[in-house]
């Protein structure tokens, strides 16, 4: 068979999915738990009948329902399978100027294979020494367009509000993408922003602070204009995405508020608690307002080293080996009781 017209490309790779009945799962950044009990009901009273009709084409209930959530008019609302799907229809849709695509060097690791895959030119602009991003690299280069994710991943660390606007500001050209996954759990939102800037789209999603990964619920905020032309390359891809239950699930999900809130404050509230105590085991870690932590293992340790001694006990974390942040841990959040066990098992690795 002749490969000359095959694509080549090298696909993003997601955190280990081993199955094990005894694993603790804390590569993923899932929420540790359960969707609100109105999702549940919600799915338990669906009428398994209906999946012989196609889904609402344009998501109908959900995006009135986000509409109303945010105080949007629907036509400024744009929701998809999870947030890369979004995500990947905007680098479709909204980045084919021929100029360079601008991200940070060290982030979710997506944007390059998208880049790559749609062919779109792009530039990785560096992180500062202490993982932050340089605002002002963004400001005053030519590009056809930037994309941040804030609170930042795999670092956990975020972005002011106010940094973000001058990016938006000084590139009133050019399309600004935020991805917002993260910001639940305590970044600085910038969906207000986009009321005032015709170039800027918010992407958020259901799988972290909403409990509903599997469901696969993604959307984003931005003008009526950008959210038009989105919709096209969607539409010429496949105009029926997400699936009548999830659906139904997500619109629970956003009428459920307390819960939502209140699932919220227990992730922060043990992100606290397990910051202090790989502090004190010596671990240097960035300062999250995520629902994980960038970690460093003490000197007598390496991450890799801490990554496999984990997985022999059935309990995963994710270890990049990348340059500059190969010797660091991304360890999500789990319950109370997931993150001792963790514990327990690098304090007898400490003390070999």
């Amino acid at each position: 068979m002749n490969q000359d017209n095959f694509r080549t490309i090298t696909p993003y790779v997601p955190g280990i999915q081993p199955g094990f009945a005894d694993m603790i799962k804390l590569n993923t950044n899932e929420n540790p738990y359960p969707p609100s009990p109105k999702v549940i009901e919600a799915s338990e009273k669906f009428n398994a009948a209906d999946l012989r009709l196609y889904p609402s084409v344009d998501v109908g209930p959900l995006r009135d329902a986000l509409a109303a959530y945010h105080g949007f008019d629907r036509g400024c609302v744009f929701v998809g399978v999870g947030s890369d799907d979004v995500l990947a229809t905007i680098f479709q849709a909204c980045f084919n100027s021929g100029r360079a695509l601008l991200f940070p060097e060290i982030t979710y690791s997506f944007y390059e294979v998208w880049a790559r895959l749609y062919n779109i030119k792009a530039e990785k602009i560096p992180l500062r020494s202490d993982f932050t991003i340089d605002a002002d690299a963004y400001i005053g280069v030519e590009n056809g367009g930037i994309v941040i994710a804030n609170p930042n991943a795999p670092t956990s660390i975020a972005m002011s509000g106010s940094d973000i606007e001058r990016i938006i500001v000084n590139n009133p050209d050019n399309v600004v993408v935020i991805d917002e996954a993260y910001v639940d759990f305590g970044g600085e939102s910038v969906l207000e922003f986009v009321r005032k800037y015709d170039n800027l789209i918010v992407v958020r999603t259901f799988s972290k602070s909403r409990s509903l990964a599997g469901a696969r619920i993604g959307y984003c905020v931005a003008c009526p204009e950008l959210i038009s032309v989105i919709e096209a390359v969607r539409n010429s891809i496949n105009s029926y995405t997400n699936n009548r239950p999830s659906i139904e699930m997500g619109v629970a999900s956003v009428g459920d508020e307390k819960y939502f809130r209140d699932t919220i404050a227990k992730v922060i509230k043990t992100r606290e608690r397990l910051t202090g105590e790989l502090k004190e085991l010596g671990f240097n870690v960035l300062p999250s307002s995520a629902n994980f932590l960038f970690a460093e293992p003490p000197a007598m340790l390496s991450a890799a080293e801490v990554y496999e001694g984990l997985a022999e006990k059935h309990i995963y974390v994710r270890h990049f080996k990348i340059k500059g942040i190969d010797n660091f841990l991304r360890i999500t959040v789990g319950t109370d009781e997931q993150i001792d066990t963790m514990l327990s098992e690098v304090r007898k690795m400490l003390k070999k």
